[in-house]
């Protein structure tokens, strides 16, 4: 099992460790790499630089992404877990890239089951450092029994899963929470496709009380698409023609080479 550290293209040190340290001002891109490819990596560059371009206004060169990432896995990778943090230590004249590189993650193989929490991230847009709501409550569901949180507002409004989108099938079409929240890539590269497999695929309001309404719930991240079979103490439908076409409909997305 491969576990591996690179800031800026290098091993880290003590000194290039202060700032990650003491700093959780950043954001960052998670991704499945599979012999030497993920999914959609123009959507992470673009993620990356747009978020750089927020926090710190300058942009971030896609080209060094891509070579970073190389570097890290090295010629003796092809298969990790990759993610790619974004710093921007004061007086830098550019952003520090910290690359971690780790076991491959399977893709989902039951459904899950969603303990919703009082909780929304700030900035939701952006995939920030500094996550502590969603590492107490995903915490607290744990404990609970569940696989995850469901973040939802304080009138019942769902807005995503702690570490996932999460979308609604009301037997024609995939309603996903248009409340703020963070548009995953697995979300981003699916939700496009969806029309082409037969089925729709739109934003709107949902809330906690018209989850009994639809026929089924899936959650995506960067380990795939999995339905959701139980909501606090909602035992929820998982309707199997549907989650195996929004499953293969992701499977179909072709690997980019990194």
């Amino acid at each position: 099992m491969v576990f591996r550290i690179e800031i800026d293209g290098r091993p880290p040190t003590v000194d290039t460790l202060v700032h990650p340290a003491l700093s959780n001002y950043g954001h960052f891109t998670a991704m499945q790499v599979r012999d030497g490819r993920t999914r959609g990596l123009d959507l992470h560059v673009a993620r990356l630089d747009a978020s750089t371009r927020e926090l710190f206004g300058a942009g971030l060169d896609g080209d060094l992404v891509r070579a970073r990432i190389r570097h890290a896995l090295g010629d003796d990778v092809r298969d990790a877990s990759v993610r790619v943090v974004v710093h921007w230590p004061e007086g830098a004249e550019a952003a520090t890239l910290l690359v971690t590189v780790r076991p491959p993650a399977p893709p989902p193989s039951r459904a899950q089951s969603l303990k919703s929490v009082p909780y929304q991230r700030p900035a939701a847009h952006i995939k920030h450092l500094g996550g502590f709501g969603q590492t107490y409550y995903g915490l607290l569901a744990a404990r609970e029994g569940f696989d995850d949180a469901l973040l939802t507002a304080p009138d019942g409004t769902v807005a995503e899963g702690g570490i996932t989108n999460i979308g609604f099938f009301d037997g024609a079409s995939v309603v996903w929470p248009d409340a703020p929240c963070l548009h995953g890539i697995t979300m981003q590269l699916l939700e496009p496709r969806l029309p082409a497999a037969g089925i729709g695929s739109r934003r709107g309001p949902v809330r906690l009380a018209d989850v009994p309404a639809y026929r089924s719930v899936i959650v995506t991240n960067s380990h795939g698409v999995a339905p959701v079979e139980r909501i606090d103490d909602m035992r929820l439908p998982v309707d199997e023609a549907f989650v195996k076409t929004a499953v293969e409909t992701y499977e179909s997305v072709p690997w980019d080479v990194i």
